[in-house]
């Protein structure tokens, strides 16, 4: 599943998504990277 995350305050990064992390961020790969932070919210 292809998903959203924020790293700081202005950097978004889209890949798939890895785990979910007990604190509420995810984790998602992109290429051989992953890269945590937290989830963009979805449209409604």
């Amino acid at each position: 599943m292809l998903r959203t995350i924020t790293i700081g305050s202005c950097v978004s990064i889209q890949g798939l998504l890895e785990q979910t992390l007990p604190d509420g961020r995810i984790s998602v790969r992109v290429g051989n990277r992953i890269y945590v932070g937290r989830p963009v919210a979805r449209a409604a």
